[in-house]
């Protein structure tokens, strides 16, 4: 059998929806370059998923992914015929996709990367120039010279930190792990369907925003747990919003209820609704924007700079000086790299 190379981490089937045909418009941030592309190569990766020896292929996760998009694909095809609210199982269907996508893409393992090179930096550096030679030892096992430490206090304590690969194995690992917990905070949500006529939505290679609550302060972070809303654009002309579950929980409405869909409802979309769909996706945006190529008029004039990591570790000082802190070194385990 023929082994997959081509791993989507934002799937094909999606992308149709907002391309035509096979052709989608392409917009790599902060918007110099613009092209239109096939959705085959669109938000794809060579082996990006590779499990390598595994018994039933490297591409084995590929393959797992395919079904989960496959079951996801035929929920889309009920909603664009007309159908909504879903039934529970179709409801339960789309969340876990929702949760799915929120996690599997480079951004993801970006991220990864960038919080354990933090961590490790800060070990490092809190531990002081003297001990890097004893860190190494607790964390790789190995012995190394003095030069070798020298250079590895060099890498580790520069403002990125040391430079640390997680590969295919780890991510799919938390892949798993994060998209059971986000679950019940997607499935957990009252849901709206907005859909669009004359006026059309993009997507990302992270297409799922979130929006804070409207008083919260500008430097807070957002999450699943603390959203006012979740935005998924479906197709450039179907949105999903899931809003606010805090008043059904506080007047004691069952979970269950609003998993049933109960207070689930559709609507037409405005201008406004457009504006705000899309400037929540933009604005979660990656490195990547896709649209309709006849739908450039609705993506903004001006569009952020490209976010690699979306998600950043604050704290720690901005330089070591060699000498440890905290009076000694830090004798944690702290995180490896991972090849």
């Amino acid at each position: 059998m023929s082994v997959a190379k081509r791993h989507h981490t934002v799937p094909q089937f999606y992308l149709r929806g907002f391309a035509n045909g096979e052709r989608i418009a392409t917009v790599r941030l902060p918007g110099d370059q613009r092209f239109v592309q096939s959705v085959r190569k669109a938000a794809s990766e060579t082996n990006f998923y590779a499990v390598a020896g595994h018994e039933d292929g490297p591409d084995v996760f590929e393959k797992l992914l395919s079904s989960i998009e496959g079951d996801a694909s035929r929920v889309f095809t009920r909603i664009s015929s007309g159908t909504w609210p879903l039934e529970l199982e179709d409801r339960w269907t789309l969340a876990h996709f929702i949760a799915v996508q929120t996690v599997r893409g480079p951004e993801q393992r970006r991220n990864m990367e960038h919080l354990a090179a933090q961590v490790a930096r800060m070990e490092i550096g809190y531990g002081g120039r003297a001990s890097v030679r004893d860190w190494v030892a607790r964390n790789r096992g190995i012995s190394i010279s003095e030069e070798q430490a020298e250079s590895i206090w060099d890498q580790a304590t520069r403002p990125e930190g040391p430079p640390i690969k997680i590969g295919a194995i780890a991510h799919i690992e938390q892949m798993a792990e994060l998209s059971e917990a986000l679950l019940p905070y997607v499935a957990g949500r009252p849901w709206t369907l907005i859909r669009f006529g004359r006026r059309s939505l993009v997507t990302s290679d992270t297409p799922v925003g979130l929006v804070p609550h409207s008083d919260s302060p500008p430097w807070s972070g957002v999450g699943f747990g603390t959203a006012w809303g979740v935005t998924f654009p479906l197709t450039r002309k179907l949105g999903l919003l899931m809003s606010d579950p805090m008043l059904l929980a506080q007047n004691d409405v069952p979970v269950e209820e609003v998993h049933a869909g109960t207070f689930d409802h559709a609507e037409a979309g405005t201008a406004r609704m457009e504006q705000f769909f899309n400037q929540t996706t933009i604005g979660s945006a990656s490195l990547w924007v896709y649209h309709h190529p006849d739908d450039e008029s609705f993506v903004p004039a001006e569009l952020p700079e490209p976010n690699p990591v979306t998600m950043r570790m604050a704290g720690g000082p901005a330089e070591f000086t060699g000498e440890p802190i905290f009076g000694g070194p830090d004798t944690r385990d702290g995180p490896t790299p991972e090849e």
